[in-house]
């Protein structure tokens, strides 16, 4: 095992370990894994943890982020935490795979991804909002579960976009399965850390299987309606059909065309959605940045409707939308396990170590933004961007494995905003916020209702 670097200074194979209670953060995880991180990651560059006899590193560092995740990326694996929390449903999809099998596919579907592909894919997703729109003005003024109505507005972008059409699957229920297996993954991430057996029963395991059987079989469906009768149609579909390994040659199984499809859906809609819904809370709270965005809109289209030439002039949209997801984080938490030792600044991270990149910390780290629980906008203005370090924001992950769809849910977020806003404003019934959850991606804890205001 090496013990020195080039320059001849000695790496450090001990390290300050901050103890954490077992059983307190069994309780934390399984409630809100926000609230088992180690206060001190809120301040610290990092913090090396021991829990269940295990030694976890919390990395805040942007730089030593960027050594991890990215200089070090072939050292690091998804780990066990991962495959046991969304390996049920997402199997060997894009998000859970490594190595080799994870990279072919990655390869097989970046045509998808393309800037021109999705310029493309700009009037679906504002069709999309304006048919929720339509139905916002159809019904008047009144409550509406904002939640709800932005899950369904993005299942209905990722669905005609990468699937083109529905092919008859029920929204409704999608959206309540990706609820009922989302719900109980505190319970495995918790099980997890002390290495329980994967068949011990916990609450709400029965719902989570019966969510993901019924997932699973309804993209199954697509795949074999898709293979009976193929077309020509560009989507993720028959790229999917159509890839192969340039290794190997193999192609895809419907199993596996099914891991990536269940990837798109759930990590596509769900966390863009969640970005809109933490979105419309903060403007609601925050009236000032609210008037902009409404100015800003109206001036571009000057009472027209929203087209796709738009959507790139709505600068500050786009700022408010990146700020909302510094405030809260879609994905809040990255975890890799070192798959062989490898240096980590002046340590020595050996094999089996799990790393944690709490981007949710990070977004809030008193070392790297003023005044982190004040939004502001004007943080994502150009100038600021480019005085601030690349991995001291990361609402999509970072290095080779960063979101592939990165620039689609931007895109359809600022135009999902830019349709609704035009028309109405959401003013919050409850006086106070609503506490984030972790469950896998960052909730709010309760369903959150908002007052529908014509303009």
């Amino acid at each position: 095992m090496p013990t020195a670097i080039e320059n001849d200074t000695e790496l450090k194979t001990s390290f300050p370990l901050t103890p954490q209670s077992t059983l307190g953060a069994l309780v934390a995880i399984v409630r809100n894994p926000l609230d088992a991180l180690p206060p001190s990651i809120f301040k610290e560059p990092l913090v090396f943890s021991k829990t269940a006899g295990e030694v976890k590193v919390y990395l805040a560092d942007p730089v030593l982020i960027h050594e991890a995740l990215v200089k070090n990326a072939d050292s690091l694996g998804k780990g066990d935490q991962v495959r046991r929390a969304l390996g049920p449903a997402l199997g060997e999809g894009l998000l859970t795979a490594d190595g080799a099998h994870w990279k072919w596919q990655r390869q097989s579907v970046a045509g998808a991804f393309r800037h021109d592909k999705l310029v493309e894919l700009q009037p679906t997703m504002i069709e999309a909002a304006e048919r929720t729109r339509n139905r916002w003005l159809e019904n008047g003024q009144g409550t509406i579960d904002i939640g709800h109505e932005m899950m369904r507005t993005t299942f209905d972008i990722i669905v005609e976009t990468m699937m083109s059409g529905g092919h008859g699957i029920e929204v409704g229920k999608v959206e309540t399965g990706i609820s009922d297996f989302l719900r109980p993954t505190g319970w495995t991430f918790a099980l997890g850390l002390v290495h329980a057996p994967e068949w011990i029963p916990y609450p709400g395991r029965g719902k989570a299987k019966a969510a993901v059987a019924f997932l699973r079989s309804s993209l199954l469906s697509v795949i074999e309606a898709r293979r009976k009768s193929p077309d020509d149609r560009r989507d993720l579909v028959n790229m999917l059909l159509s890839a192969s390994d340039p290794e190997s040659g193999r192609t895809m199984t419907d199993a596996e065309i099914v891991d990536n499809l269940m990837t798109f859906i759930t990590a596509g809609h769900e966390t863009t959605a969640l970005g809109l819904i933490w979105t419309f809370d903060l403007l609601a709270r925050h009236p000032e940045v609210e008037s902009q965005v409404l100015a800003e809109i109206d001036a571009i289209t000057e009472g027209r409707p929203i087209t796709a030439v738009d959507v790139p002039k709505l600068v500050y949209t786009r700022q408010v939308f990146s700020e909302a997801m510094r405030v809260y984080p879609p994905a809040p938490i990255i975890t890799r396990t070192a798959l062989k030792d490898f240096q980590l600044g002046e340590y020595l991270i050996p094999a089996g170590t799990v790393l944690i990149v709490p981007i949710y910390a990070v977004h809030h780290h008193a070392s790297l933004w003023q005044d982190p629980e004040v939004f502001d906008p004007g943080r994502f203005s150009s100038e600021a961007a480019k005085a601030r370090h690349r991995y001291a924001y990361m609402p999509f992950g970072a290095g080779p494995r960063v979101c592939i769809g990165s620039a689609f849910a931007v895109m359809e977020a600022v135009a999902i905003l830019a349709v609704l806003l035009q028309k109405v404003r959401l003013a919050a019934i409850e006086p106070q916020p609503p506490k984030p959850v972790m469950k896998v991606t960052l909730r709010p804890n309760k369903t959150l209702g908002m007052n529908l205001v014509l303009r």
